[in-house]
């Protein structure tokens, strides 16, 4: 393979890991800007307004963190956390929903958080994957 193969093949590696840590910085955005109208729809949503304003905005930080790992293995890690983020997200956000909260930016959190955790299943499996020497 030319000289130009490796490289052009790393590049779009980073494209696609700053397309990841892009789209989660743009999901926490969404989420915090979506918080106050959970705060306000009562009492009692007070609670899922801050937990999923923290899982929310930690899957971007985690990812900004895991950009500037120790190791291949410290990176694994916080993109493992990252995905747990994830996941909670999707778990107050369907908790919104089914409460009947109606914000129009719901559904497409909902889809988001779904894309982001598959995005950091597949990461986390291939960092954790043995390298391939040769």
């Amino acid at each position: 393979m030319g000289r130009d193969g490796p490289d052009l093949a790393a590049s779009a590696a980073m494209d696609a890991k700053r397309t990841l840590r892009e789209r989660a910085f743009q999901f926490g955005l969404v989420v915090l800007r979506m918080a106050p109208a959970v705060r306000r729809h009562g009492p009692e949503f007070v609670n899922v307004a801050d937990q999923l304003s923290r899982a929310g905005t930690a899957i971007g930080a985690l990812l900004e963190e895991g950009s500037v790992a120790a190791s291949r293995k410290d990176m694994a890690h916080k993109h493992e956390m990252a995905l747990r983020e994830a996941r909670e997200a999707v778990y107050w956000l369907r908790l919104l929903h089914e409460s009947g909260f109606a914000a129009p930016e719901l559904a497409g959190l909902e889809r988001e958080a779904g894309e982001l955790g598959a995005m950091l299943t597949a990461s986390v499996r291939k960092l954790r994957a043995p390298r391939a020497f040769g």
